[in-house]
């Protein structure tokens, strides 16, 4: 499984990274930019990620804008909806009009810092994934 981790964070990154490593090759970005070009990318070789962990509040694009593209991206292409990548919004705030606008664009999931190991595995198997 491709999996990318988009998280300002070092923490919050070092433990979503050590934890998710053992699903699958783990990409590591530190902002929203980072994370589109990532996503293009890996859409353009063709080996589309099938996990994102996305961050809301990170620099130069917000993980909320981040998920939006993507969605749009893949409704410009015509990504069936069991196809599509599964996306965790992670978060330290506590401001549910993040959480809510995130999942109207269509997060599968979310998760509040610091980390709770064990909850984040209810999510993933949730998701199909632990």
């Amino acid at each position: 499984m491709r999996i990318l981790i988009a998280e300002d964070d070092l923490v919050s990154r070092q433990i979503l990274q050590k934890y998710l490593s053992r699903y699958g090759e783990c990409d590591i970005v530190v902002d929203g930019l980072e994370a589109l070009d990532a996503y293009m990318i890996a859409l353009k070789d063709e080996q589309p990620y099938e996990l994102i962990c996305l961050d809301i509040m990170m620099p130069k694009v917000d993980g909320v804008k981040v998920l939006k593209n993507i969605r749009d991206m893949e409704n410009q292409r015509k990504i069936p909806a069991e196809k599509r990548v599964k996306i965790i919004m992670t978060t330290a705030l506590a401001e549910t009009q993040f959480v809510q606008q995130a999942f109207e664009y269509g997060c599968n999931a979310y998760a509040a810092k610091p980390i709770d190991i064990e909850k984040f595995e209810e999510v993933l198997q949730k998701l199909g994934i632990g």
